[in-house]
């Protein structure tokens, strides 16, 4: 999710994970397709095996401290480091996804059953809109495995996600001052949800998802900004017409509802013809690298938006 401004936090300021990483953190580990929990003054996030995938990058994976302890999930606060600091007391078991709207099979989907998925290990670019990078090595399946067991019907043409609301597990949603209306949601044509990039995630670095990173499934589609990737999914539908999502409600001007990464259109606000890959150094300094088009998938994706003014439609 994009925060207000954009951070000037230094890669190597970043606060190590175990001192975020609170007790409760999601310990599932997939053993017969069921989740076992270690003890709970454990700070990690139990193994996770996942086949080998085609998806790879010859790039420098983000450190995992980095990755698991930096990140927008506004749900628990709207700093950089709230998600690690206060997703500790959230209980991502038991967990299901109701899967429904125009579809010929609806059903909700347990945990145990998401995680007898064939599950891969791909790793992607991730891009923030706020001009920031990783390299993340997630687990997951392809978002398409899902929606092909529920069959949508033909005139379903886009898919709506949202995210649970657990005010008392989640500090974020709870007090007089709230960020964003909620349940986060988010939304995806039908054919970008089907396209073979697009991931529901249930892990990273080899582990289970942490709280902090959208503990048990989120999605992942590393072609749009880091806040299409919506996490702690329990619902998504198949729909008509174009969703309702939050950061294009909340402000349409600066957040549209492809939001595809694209250097040659500007946030009203700073500019993304540029990005600090976090691990490289500070935001200011010489390390910052050419944005690329789709975030560097536009050969495989570029054809979705065939006809489409990029501009008009950010």
């Amino acid at each position: 999710m994009p925060a207000y401004r954009p951070p000037h936090i230094a890669a190597s300021e970043i606060t190590p994970r175990d001192i975020y990483m609170s007790r409760r953190n999601f310990m599932g580990a997939a053993a017969a397709a069921g989740l076992a929990f270690a003890g709970a003054d454990s700070a990690f996030a139990a193994p996770l095996t996942a086949n080998p995938s085609a998806y790879k990058l010859d790039e420098t994976l983000t450190p995992k401290e980095a990755v698991t302890t930096y990140n927008n999930f506004y749900e628990f606060g709207v700093n950089k480091e709230d998600p690690a600091a206060n997703s500790g007391d959230f209980k991502p078991v038991p967990w299901s996804v109701k899967v429904d709207g125009m579809v010929g099979k609806p059903k909700q989907f347990g945990l145990e059953e998401l995680m007898k998925m064939n599950l891969e290990e791909r790793t992607y670019r991730m891009r923030c809109v706020e001009g920031w990078s990783m390299v993340i090595p997630w687990i997951g399946f392809p978002l398409s495995a899902l929606l092909d067991q529920v069959e949508p019907l033909g005139s379903a043409k886009y898919v709506a996600f949202e995210t649970v609301v657990r005010p008392e597990e989640m500090p974020g949603q709870n007090g007089f001052f709230q960020a964003l209306p909620w349940p986060y949601i988010e939304g995806l044509r039908l054919d970008e949800a089907r396209h073979p990039l697009a991931i529901l995630a249930v892990g990273l670095y080899g582990e289970t998802l942490p709280n902090a990173n959208g503990a048990p499934i989120r999605l992942v589609v590393p072609w749009k900004y880091g806040f299409k990737s919506i996490k702690s999914i329990v619902r998504i539908s198949l729909v008509e017409k174009q969703p309702e999502t939050t950061w294009k409600n909340a402000n349409a001007r600066e957040y549209g509802f492809y939001s595809n990464v694209n250097p040659a259109v500007d946030h009203p606000r700073w500019s993304q013809a540029t990005e600090q890959r976090i691990g490289e150094g500070g935001f200011f300094g010489a390390n910052r690298r050419p944005t690329l088009p789709f975030n560097g998938y536009a050969d495989q994706v570029a054809s979705l938006y065939d006809g489409l003014d990029l501009k008009a439609n950010y």
